[in-house]
């Protein structure tokens, strides 16, 4: 099982993250959180990066069930979407597969629930 799903689009980067975001707000999710790892590694160790952000990805109603169902389920929350340009004009959009991180914990009711998160992070992918 792969660990991610993606798929890569043409176009700018910033046409990217909005029709990311978009797509996340339609299944329910919002940004909480934002690294952008080109900044960083510029500010931090003077090295010049592709633009690669990582964004934190949260449904609240989602979450908060997970946490009812695992109470140190926030160690993996929240999901994770990477948009990176491979290229100019070539941006590649990866998000994690809730199914993958979650196999490692022995709980079949919460593993059933990442199966629903799945299918709408992979709608996400699918629609972008």
């Amino acid at each position: 099982m792969n660990y991610y799903m993606s798929k890569t689009l043409s176009g700018t980067f910033e046409n990217a993250e909005q029709k990311v975001t978009q797509e996340l707000k339609n299944e329910g999710f919002g940004i909480i959180s934002e690294i952008n790892l080109q900044e960083k590694f510029q500010e931090k160790l003077n090295v010049d990066f592709r633009k690669y952000k990582i964004q934190g990805a949260c449904n609240p109603a989602f979450s908060y069930k997970a946490l009812q169902m695992e109470d140190k389920i926030g160690v993996m929350l929240p999901c994770n979407v990477v948009l990176q340009e491979l290229k100019p004009g070539k941006i590649e959009v990866a998000i994690v597969n809730p199914m993958a991180s979650m196999s490692s914990i022995e709980n079949s009711k919460l593993i059933e629930f990442a199966g629903e998160i799945q299918q709408k992070l992979k709608s996400v992918i699918d629609h972008i």
